[in-house]
């Protein structure tokens, strides 16, 4: 008990710390209502900013909203139980990130939508397009985006927990009520505000609290920590190639060889959607140009892959040291409930040895990445409700400052959604892999249907209905229901793009094509690489001088090209960092060096594609 009194005693807050943390919320709330007079002007600005955003603050939101206080967590949980080589399980998807910046992003700044479900009537047409719209608004912005929420604030309530002693309701009203304040008055503008402040402040949490991780005495430094016999075997930056056993072979499946061969182009998944989507498509459509529109998803995804997650491993490496189990986890706070007691709670139990001070400026950097998270759901959310569902099927001729009040009552309803659920939920992979399963095989469709004309909403409305059956079946029925024998994941996630690939591909087939004239409407707009419309540009008569400028726009060889280059140089960034702090002098130079060859390639071949800032 000793113990337990040692850590607990570290997590009260003096004055210096609440200065810190009142300043914090007194400055975010400042910026929302700054921009508050701007953005209920009308539902373009309220959602989109007027579509004038630069790509520096663009491309920094992005990172923000991605760097949430389940995101440090959901990494501390891959560590202690598979060593850093499990994050390839996120780290996967940095190709479809690429595959966004390079192709994609000027497709989705062409299209000039709202949102990207707006898309679905420039795509498609008929009821069938009306419908995906209105069902898809729902079921990302309400479900999807409330399933997101409250594991984001699951990850709240476990750090209230630990650090404050708060109960999850104490939590979840002292988190959010600032947060709809000044997302409901600042719209869109003042979440890329204040997310380009949360950002600054969010990493600077993350890498004081790395810091002071290692100078914790059971670890003793850089050196003692990769030294240490529960932190050796957890290094290595690739599994182990073992398939001697089932538990080895089910290991390299989960964390490498699926996500790398197959999760990264099959599986929708919220900020790494493929062909790009959500609140990623929203910073887009709100940039000024297509160029800025580049700019910001490749200066996401740099930093977001690269530069963040040295801090998080550190930490999570560090707390196997000082908590070697959940045991001693349980021991250390036993006033945390049992059941939310995982292997993801280690993040915020090693930040309880924060000195005074410091403890204040962490606390409030966990803050910024809850907000800065949790207003991009909530107004990206609400801007599927107000514009595809409210004004395109409820009242068409609502005003705009009657959308602008629809929006805001839908942030608050949508906040309230995602903390009752958020008290559900146990721990971050196990939310991770139940949006991940939703999402499977839906991905290669989202990749497709911008350079194939056969693809139609039913095509959509199949892959959405069968995933989404397929993953309530594992998690609700196979075991729990029929008693059949669990299988792992990666298992449950190639049978779930195996079916619903499958699916989506027999409707597109058996249903009725999109009407050629809407068809010729989207290509002319968008000017996609014209191989996929072959058929339907003939039979529409469309001339050479068309084809040719789509070829010469939309730069698909150059773009895939591109895509590589960049995953290249994002990669050797990644573990070349890593290599530097292991001591590995030669491979960290080796790498930096192939970093430096692969971003010099990128940019001359980006020149040559003439794409410029």
């Amino acid at each position: 008990m000793a113990g337990t009194w040692n850590v607990m005693a570290q997590v009260r807050l003096v004055g210096v710390d609440w200065l810190i943390i009142v300043v914090y919320f007194a400055a975010v709330l400042l910026i929302g209502l700054w921009s508050a007079k701007r953005a209920q002007k009308s539902s373009e600005q309220f959602f989109l900013s007027g579509r004038s955003m630069p790509w520096w603050l663009l491309g920094a939101s992005m990172v923000a909203t991605t760097f949430s206080t389940d995101t440090p967590n959901l990494v501390t949980d891959i560590v202690r139980q598979n060593g850093v080589a499990g994050n390839w399980m996120w780290w996967a998807f940095l190709l479809t990130g690429m595959l966004t910046v390079f192709v994609y992003a000027r497709l989705w700044r062409k299209s000039g939508v709202m949102t990207d479900v707006e898309f679905y009537e420039i795509r498609y047409s008929g009821r069938s397009a009306a419908f995906l719209r209105g069902f898809r608004a729902l079921y990302l912005g309400v479900f999807f985006n409330v399933m997101i929420m409250a594991t984001v604030t699951l990850a709240a309530i476990k750090i209230g927990g630990v650090m404050l002693g708060l109960s999850p309701i104490q939590t979840i009203l002292i988190a959010s009520v600032v947060t709809v304040l000044f997302c409901t008055f600042g719209g869109f503008e003042g979440v890329l505000l204040t997310d380009f402040v949360l950002f600054a402040l969010a990493m600077s949490g993350s890498v004081a609290a790395a810091i002071v991780s290692l100078k914790h005495p059971a670890i003793g430094g850089l050196k003692g920590l990769l030294a240490h016999s529960a932190v050796q075997g957890k290094l290595s930056l690739l599994p182990a190639f073992d398939f001697s056993t089932t538990d080895k072979m089910n290991l390299v499946m989960t964390v490498f060889l699926i996500p790398i061969a197959v999760q990264w182009w099959s599986v929708w998944y919220p900020g790494s959607e493929p062909g790009g989507g959500g609140y990623i498509a929203q910073r887009m459509l709100a940039a000024k140009t297509e160029k800025h529109a580049i700019g910001a998803t490749l200066f996401f995804n740099a930093a977001h892959y690269a530069l963040r997650p040295w801090p998080w491993i550190i930490v999570a490496l560090c707390s196997l040291a000082v908590f070697p189990d959940l045991a001693s986890l349980r021991a250390a706070f036993p006033n945390v409930s049992e059941n939310i007691v995982k292997n993801d709670l280690a993040y915020s139990a090693m930040l309880t040895f924060l000195p005074a001070g410091l403890m204040g400026f962490v606390m409030a950097s966990l803050m910024a990445a809850y907000m800065s998270t949790i207003s991009t759901h909530l107004n990206w959310g609400s801007s599927y409700i107000v514009n595809d569902f409210y004004r395109r099927f409820i009242k068409p001729r609502a005003g705009e400052r009657e959308l602008v009040v629809v929006g805001q009552i839908s942030t608050v309803l949508l906040m309230t959604l995602s903390a009752a659920v958020a008290l559900y939920l146990q721990n971050a992979v196990q939310a991770f892999q139940i949006l991940l399963q939703i999402g499977a095989g839906t991905g290669l469709l989202f990749i497709l249907r911008w350079f194939w004309w056969r693809i139609n909403a039913f095509s959509e409305i199949a892959a959405m209905t069968v995933s989404f059956l397929v993953a309530c079946y594992f998690q609700f029925v196979h075991s729990h229901l029929l008693g059949l024998k669990p299988i792992e994941d990666w298992q449950k996630m190639l049978i779930g793009v195996a079916i619903t690939t499958t699916s989506w591909v027999v409707a597109t087939f058996l249903t009725p094509p999109t009407g050629k004239m809407a068809l010729l409407k989207f290509y002319t707009l968008i000017h996609p690489w014209g191989r996929g419309w072959k058929k339907i540009l003939g039979d529409v008569g469309v001339n050479d001088t068309m084809v040719q400028q789509a070829r010469r726009e939309t730069h698909l060889p150059g773009g895939i090209l591109c895509m590589v280059l960049g995953c290249i140089a994002v990669y050797a960034a990644l573990f070349a960092t890593g290599n530097f702090i292991y001591g590995r002098m030669g491979w960290g130079f080796g790498l930096a060096a192939g970093f430096a060859a692969a971003c010099a390639a990128l940019f001359a071949v980006w020149r040559k594609m003439n794409i410029r800032m």
